[in-house]
């Protein structure tokens, strides 16, 4: 059993590997990033709510106090002591409210620096975080590319292998077809075949019109030379060899 799970763990992590795309992982990251970012400025926020209303009610005790200062002033100048000391108690009282609320008044603007610099830290690590992120994703597309290009071209890839091999079979269909129309021509021309369409002549009939050819050729480039020089030499030449023919007819019948 124990064997069949390393296995199992094996093949699910090979699975994971190949399914794993780490731009997407890295965007995932980025993501999670912002949100705890987003979390700290709201806790800076809150914070920062809190002070302000310690503030106020700061403010509020200090005129209160004023005020009771005022009235035990006023109550001293009319005689009533015991107002005075009534209104001086009150005041007391108030004063240590004062300094109760100054503490935490104090605390909450150490902790509101205090998570104000780790905000500002915290967006300093997820700037450079996107700026390697974006680099890393270039940099893997651009690997991506050329391993897809590198695979194209030496056929590895499934698909390039796949065309490869439909080029081959292109190849060779177009040997085949090109060695049988060879093959038929020379059967042709052989007699071996006969054509139906009776266009075609046997190498025998071929060879005597090329030599027609030929001899027509000669007659009429001398032609041509006789005419270039007056008539003087090419033409005889060839009426000569033309009116040749019958004085050596008698040679051949000797």
């Amino acid at each position: 059993m124990k064997r069949m799970g390393m296995i199992f763990r094996a093949k699910a992590n090979k699975a994971l590997d190949r399914a794993e795309d780490p731009r997407e992982t890295l965007d995932y990251s980025y993501q999670k990033q912002l949100e705890l970012l987003q979390k700290v400025r709201r806790g800076v926020a809150d914070v920062a709510t809190s002070r302000k209303r310690l503030e106020l009610q700061l403010q509020q005790l200090q005129q209160q106090s004023s005020k009771l200062e005022e009235q035990g002033r006023k109550a001293l100048s009319l005689g009533r002591e015991d107002l005075a000391r009534e209104a001086l108690t009150r005041r007391s009282g108030i004063q240590n409210q004062v300094q109760d609320l100054e503490v935490q008044y104090q605390q909450l603007q150490g902790e509101e620096e205090k998570l104000t610099l780790a905000s500002q830290r915290l967006q300093a690590k997820v700037d450079a975080f996107r700026t390697k992120k974006e680099t890393i994703k270039a940099q893997y597309s651009a690997a991506q590319a050329q391993t897809q290009i590198a695979e194209s071209f030496s056929g590895i890839s499934e698909e390039m292998g796949d065309v490869g091999l439909a080029i081959q079979r292109a190849e060779d269909k177009t040997a085949q077809l090109q060695a049988r129309a060879g093959a038929i021509d020379e059967l042709l021309a052989s007699g071996a075949l006969d054509d139906p369409s009776g266009m075609r002549k046997d190498d025998i009939t071929a060879e005597l019109d090329r030599m027609s050819a030929g001899s027509d050729v000669e007659l009429e480039l001398a032609r041509m030379k006789a005419e270039l020089t007056g008539g003087s030499s090419a033409t005889p030449a060839i009426e000569q060899g033309q009116q040749g023919a019958p004085h050596d007819q008698p040679h051949l019948d000797k």
